[in-house]
């Protein structure tokens, strides 16, 4: 009993330690998450009960924080810039998704959560339509280790091929938010490739997420529940506000840079604890056929996007 105690506290000083390291210029996005997953196959998690109803808190508090780093003018130009490639592709990965379901045979609402959580935002937007198609809790979470799994692929594979390609800041900000699916990766990955493509990344990104109300709406048609709230992302608007705090009120300009920071800093903490709540387990449960169809979605939308960019 007294060595199990030992090694609890052994657990959970290592948990803590490598969280504090997470606040450090010595730790990026894609290493936080490493991080986390390294952590949880090696002694596991010991907060694993405890930490994911403050993921989604902490990620929230993060993006408000992010928006003191942005002046209207650049939010507005970047939502603009993302607006048309926004609609086109979230039309083209539904469809898409209806047609591949239909093909592989898989369960009207798997088929439907994952291609909501690809054209959207990820977990948000599963989440979010999971109330109104009602699928069962198997579903739920197979669509959830899917999407997360496909992030943290992107966290590491997009800013190498942004290099690779030579994309300019902008360029990548916009790709980001349009091609991975959690707000989290869009964030990680686009403050890795620098601050102007966090900037809009960031901004184009909400502005999707926002996409979460008028996709409710008609998923409550499409599978007949009028009876659903639909889940509204507000958490945005304390974002447009931090946004024009920073813009008419110059005096704030003196704590923006500390805010941003600290943001960051809280990215990275939220990507450590995603990154230690997902387990070799969990993903051994991901069957080949809503793989398969959930990674040609992401394909489609990242390659598609892509070329529309750099036309």
């Amino acid at each position: 009993m007294k060595d199990f105690i030992q090694y609890e506290t052994i657990r959970k000083v290592i948990f803590i330690a490598l969280a504090l390291l997470c606040f450090t210029p010595l730790i990026s996005s894609p290493i936080a998450l490493a991080l986390g997953f390294a952590l949880v196959v090696f002694i596991g998690n010991p907060f694993e009960k405890h930490l994911h109803q403050y993921i989604h808190l902490l990620l929230q508090i993060s993006i408000v924080g992010l928006g003191f780093g942005l002046k209207l003018d650049e939010a507005l130009h970047a939502g603009k810039t993302g607006l048309i490639l926004t609609v086109v592709s979230i039309v083209s990965v539904m469809t898409l998704g209806y047609f591949l379901g239909r093909i592989f045979r898989l369960d009207k609402p798997l088929s439907y959560l994952l291609s909501a959580g690809t054209a959207i935002c990820g977990g948000s937007a599963i989440a979010a339509v999971s109330p109104i198609i009602r699928p069962s809790t198997k579903q739920i979470s197979l669509a959830l280790a899917i999407v997360f799994t496909l992030n943290s692929i992107a966290l590491f594979a997009y800013p190498a091929i942004g290099h690779l390609l030579n994309l300019s800041q902008e360029q990548f900000g916009l790709w980001c938010a349009v091609g991975i699916h959690d707000t989290s990766s869009v964030v990680g990955a686009a403050s890795k490739y620098g601050d102007e493509a966090l900037k809009i990344a960031t901004t184009v990104k909400l502005a999707r997420a926002l996409w979460i109300i008028p996709v409710s709406l008609i998923t409550m048609f499409i599978f007949k529940n009028k009876t659903s709230k639909i889940k509204i992302p507000w958490f945005i608007g304390y974002f447009i506000l931090a946004i024009l705090l920073n813009t008419y009120f110059p005096v704030l300009n003196t704590f923006s840079n500390s805010i941003t920071a600290l943001a960051k800093s809280g990215l990275n903490l939220t990507l450590f604890f995603i990154g230690s709540t997902l387990s070799v387990q969990t993903l051994k449960t991901i069957g080949f056929k809503p793989l398969i169809t959930a990674v040609l979605l992401w394909i489609t939308i990242s390659a598609g996007s892509l070329l529309y960019i750099i036309r």
